[in-house]
C-alpha cells in the first residue's frame, strides 16, 4: 500500500505572500497527489488564497474565475464531450461562482459526467456541494491560517468540519499579515532599514529575517506599531501588488490577506530580542498576535524561505 494512503491529515503554515504560496502548492502536489486522484476538493474562506494555491498545485490550469476577474467564457466542464478524447482532461469549477448561473443539480451532473469519463475535477468550495454529490473528495486541501491536506476515509472528516476549522483560524493569518506589514513599513520609513529581508511564519505571528542584526529599540518599535493599530486605519487593496494603510502605500503580494482596519489586530507584541538562526545565518525579528502563545523560546527558529 502506498504510504500516502495512510495519510489522515498534514498541516503547513499558509504563506501570506503569493509566491511562497505558489511554492507550497507545488510541493504539496508532488507529495500528496496521485494521477488517479480525479475528485479534488478545495476549501477555505473568501480571500484565503484558494486560487493561488490551485495555481501552485496545478500550474497552467485554466481557472473559471478568481479574485482579479471572471472568465467570460462558460466553464469548460459544461461543454465536456466524453466522446471527444481531446475535450479536456482537467477541469476547475468554483461552486459558489457557478451557483449564480446554474442550478445545483446541473453542476452535480457536469461533475459526475466528467468523473465517470475518468477526467479530473478540482472543485473549489467543495463544502457547498459534497452532500449533493453524495461523495467525499479523494483528497481535500483546506486553507485558513494553515494549509491542511486531508485524504478522507468513509468516516470523514467532512468538508463542513474542514471549512469550520479554516474559518476559525483564518482571522489569525489576517491579523499576522497586517501586523507584519505595519512593522515592515515602520522599519523602512522610521528606521531606514531597507535591506532585502526574508519572511517566514510562526503560529499566530510572523518572522522577518535580516542578513545583519538590526540595532533598534524593539520596545519603541512595538509602541509605534501599537499606535498605528490604535488609530484603526483602513487597510485597502490597491491596483497591482500594493495596499494602503491609512494614507501610506505599501508593496504586498498578498493584498487580500488583511484585516479591514488596523484596529482589528488583537494583542500585538514583539519578542524583545533578535533571534539568530545559525543555519540560515539570519537575524530574526518575531511578532505575535492573538492569544498568549509563543512557538519557541529556547528551540531553534523555523527555516526561512524567500518571499
Amino acid at each position: 500500500m502506498p504510504i500516502k494512503e495512510n495519510l489522515r491529515f498534514s498541516v503547513y503554515y499558509a504563506p501570506r505572500g503569493r509566491y511562497r504560496l505558489y511554492i507550497l502548492g507545488s510541493e504539496l502536489s508532488q507529495r500528496f497527489l496521485y494521477p488517479t486522484d480525479i475528485l479534488i476538493g478545495i476549501i477555505g474562506p473568501e480571500g484565503a488564497g484558494k486560487s493561488t494555491l490551485i495555481r501552485g498545485l496545478f500550474p497552467g490550469l485554466e481557472l473559471t474565475n478568481e479574485d482579479d476577474g471572471m472568465n467570460k467564457r462558460s466553464s469548460p466542464i459544461f461543454d465536456f464531450d466524453e466522446s471527444d478524447f481531446f475535450s479536456g482532461h482537467t477541469f476547475h469549477l468554483d461552486v459558489r461562482h457557478e451557483l449564480a448561473f446554474h442550478q445545483l443539480h446541473e453542476i452535480v451532473e457536469a461533475i459526475m459526467k466528467a468523473l465517470n469519463a475518468g477526467r479530473r475535477v478540482i472543485v473549489e468550495h467543495f463544502d457547498m456541494i459534497y452532500k449533493a454529490l453524495g461523495s467525499n473528495a479523494q483528497i481535500i486541501f483546506g486553507i485558513g491560517e494553515e494549509v491542511r491536506v486531508y485524504r478522507p476515509s468513509i468516516l470523514g472528516p467532512s468538508p463542513t468540519k474542514i471549512m469550520k476549522v479554516a474559518e476559525e483560524n483564518f482571522k489569525f493569518r489576517l491579523m499576522a499579515h497586517s501586523a507584519e506589514d505595519i512593522v515592515e513599513y515602520l522599519l523602512v520609513n522610521h528606521y531606514n532599514i531597507d535591506q532585502k529581508n526574508l519572511h517566514s511564519d510562526v503560529r499566530h505571528g510572523f518572522v522577518i529575517g535580516f542578513d545583519e542584526k538590526i540595532d533598534i529599540d524593539l520596545h519603541e518599535l512595538e509602541e509605534k506599531a501599537k499606535d498605528i493599530i490604535a488609530q484603526d486605519l483602513p487597510i485597502t487593496a490597491l491596483d497591482g501588488d500594493y495596499i494602503s494603510i491609512g494614507d501610506s502605500r505599501l508593496y504586498c503580494t498578498g493584498k487580500r490577506i488583511h484585516v479591514k482596519s488596523t484596529g482589528k489586530i488583537e494583542n500585538f507584541r514583539l519578542l524583545k530580542d533578535i533571534k539568530y538562526d545559525p543555519i540560515s545565518k539570519k537575524y530574526l525579528l518575531i511578532g505575535l498576535i492573538g492569544e498568549e502563545f509563543i512557538e519557541f523560546e529556547e528551540d531553534l527558529p523555523p527555516p526561512i524561505y524567500q518571499g
